[in-house]
């Protein structure tokens, strides 16, 4: 099992936590990883995006002049591509961009994604985070006593204190511990786990 420091809100060490292997040492899997960030990104298109083709804009019934004698390439619509206001060749259409995981392969990335932050040092457990008021200053004080910039909190319970708190911050997200994902963790510089969180991540993920 690996052991890290664990930290209090004024970013002083108060001890060390023993970590699951099972959850945050395993085979880092790269490719689950990527997958799991591709699929998260994927689902999130909106895939609205739309334009007409030459079939769906309106007018160039008639034929723009006779086929031959002109001295004009021959054109049978003022609608075909080349022409202003003519249509799209390859015009995109509304589609589901979204594609699925199964669960295990979706456990695997994340398990992977915790590991590469315990390897990287770039994981973080508090013994407890507690606000006694919805206050941006106070809990941007405890990020800086732990020197994190951009980072994923992660907690056990929906602490509204602590989730209003950090809302305003551009750089800085929160999650319960049991619905954190490969995406947040691996776009967030630092995590940090309350201890809480550590021992909800290990009972729903070990």
């Amino acid at each position: 099992m690996a052991s890290v420091s664990v930290y209090n809100m004024e970013g002083k060490e108060v001890g060390t936590i023993e970590l699951n292997d099972a959850v945050f040492g395993v085979e880092i899997n790269e490719h689950l990883v990527h997958m799991a960030v591709v699929q998260q990104l994927a689902n999130k298109r909106q895939g609205t995006q739309k334009a007409k083709t030459r079939g769906e804009v309106s007018g160039g019934g008639r034929k723009p002049w006779r086929q031959k004698g002109t001295g004009h390439a021959r054109q049978g619509s003022t609608r075909s591509p080349q022409w202003k206001g003519g249509g799209v060749v390859f015009a995109p259409v509304p589609r589901d961009y979204s594609f699925k995981m199964n669960k295990k392969e979706k456990r695997a990335a994340l398990k992977s994604a915790l590991t590469s932050k315990v390897q990287d040092n770039k994981l973080i457990v508090l013994d407890e985070l507690k606000l006694d008021e919805i206050k941006t200053k106070k809990f941007v004080a405890v990020m800086n006593n732990l020197k994190v910039e951009k980072g994923l909190v992660v907690i056990a319970d929906n602490d509204k204190n602590v989730v209003m708190s950090a809302r305003n911050l551009a750089d800085i997200d929160t999650a319960l511990a049991n619905m954190i994902n490969t995406y947040d963790v691996m776009k967030a510089k630092t995590v940090v786990l309350t201890k809480d969180a550590v021992a909800k991540i290990e009972e729903v993920f070990a």
